[in-house]
């Protein structure tokens, strides 16, 4: 297309670079409609069957001609779908925000706001300090603060539940974990994912340590899983130990919540129990080394690198840091094992 300017020439207008810098100044607007589909429950409402905007709104105390625009502005980032005029039914995306599902991601989502918008509004603060905003917002670090509030820490779990869950399936048939005894999952919350590799590889044992609070719900999710007499429950602080006796320990998304100084004090914690044959499986988005046109999965990796250092004063990390890191805990780098299955996540494998 082009336009005439005010000279009477004929010039091209930019329009891919005018709508990226529209829809990045209005990403607010995504974040509060995906907030109110969830706060309605809209994606259980709509379930299988097709609404209508007054069905909607009389089944959530709205007003029907605002709900309608709702809807439709749902429908344009691609959560629903007017399959005739005025009749709305869930793309596989909105299905996902369903509370009766397998694969719902619906806690992972909800947490995703609130607390973690709050902590955004200082993100300044992070770039001058190096420190994370959260702190300065609420005067206290994350895990505090959920700790003293039992609601927002039992969503906050089933987030990183439900996060974990997406992928289980993948990872106990990528990674050979049957050449192992004994598994030690370190900060493995309530055990989805130790319940997966334990199903799927039934002649090894499981050690699942993390705080009495993680694990509040893991007994109930290894018995689901049929393996409970296979795995131990234990608590404790993996800054202060870790469990003894496994050959192979386990750490899924626990590094890039921490600085490195206290990264290297999980991973020393775990060579001090490690066997000279022991293994340590990192499991982690490994950033490439620039950011220049980065696949898919991974621009979402850039944004969560920010995220941890806002919310944890963490960082997602390039493989040159793991290296880093694990030096410095006396541990080498044996194995990455990238599968397209796990992406962007990469196993790291490393031994004493």
């Amino acid at each position: 297309m082009t336009e005439t300017n005010r000279s009477g020439t004929q010039s091209s207008r930019d329009f891919t670079s005018h709508r990226t810098l529209l829809e990045l100044t209005w990403s607010y607007i995504n974040s509060e409609l995906v907030e109110v589909m969830i706060e309605l429950r809209l994606a259980d409402l709509l379930g299988s069957t097709p609404l209508s905007s007054a069905e909607v709104a009389a089944q959530t105390d709205t007003h029907p001609p605002s709900m309608r625009r709702l809807l439709r502005a749902l429908t344009a980032v691609g959560l629903l779908v007017e399959a005739e005029p005025d009749r709305f039914f869930l793309t596989p995306a909105g299905k996902r925000l369903r509370t009766d599902t397998p694969d719902s991601l619906y806690a992972f989502v909800a947490q995703g706001g609130g607390i973690f918008r709050q902590a955004w509004t200082q993100l300044r603060h992070s770039l001058r300090t190096g420190s994370p905003a959260f702190d300065r917002v609420f005067g206290v670090d994350l895990f505090h603060y959920l700790t003293a509030r039992p609601e927002l820490s039992t969503l906050f779990n089933e987030a990183m539940s439900q996060g974990t869950r997406s992928l289980t399936a993948e990872l106990a048939t990528e990674y050979e974990f049957s050449r192992y005894s004994t598994v030690v999952d370190v900060g493995g919350g309530n055990g989805t994912l130790l319940a997966g590799v334990l199903s799927a590889h039934p002649g090894i044992r499981g050690v699942l340590f993390d705080t009495a609070e993680g694990v509040k719900n893991a007994r109930t999710i290894l018995k689901q899983a049929n393996v409970a007499e296979r795995c131990e429950i234990r608590t404790g602080d993996f800054f202060a130990s870790i469990p003894d006796g496994g050959d192979l320990y386990l750490l899924k998304s626990i590094i890039h919540d921490w600085d490195d100084q206290r990264s290297v004090t999980i991973l020393a914690n775990c060579r001090k129990v490690m066997g000279a044959t022991s293994r340590l499986l990192i499991l982690e988005v490994a950033l490439p080394p620039t950011a220049e046109d980065p696949a898919d999965a991974l621009r979402l990796a850039y944004l969560s690198d920010l995220h941890m250092l806002v919310s944890f004063g963490g960082a997602e990390r390039s493989l040159s840091d793991f290296e880093t890191l694990l030096s410095s805990a006396d541990l080498r780098l044996t194995r990455l094992i990238r599968p397209e299955t796990l992406c962007p996540f990469t196993l790291i494998e490393a031994a004493p």
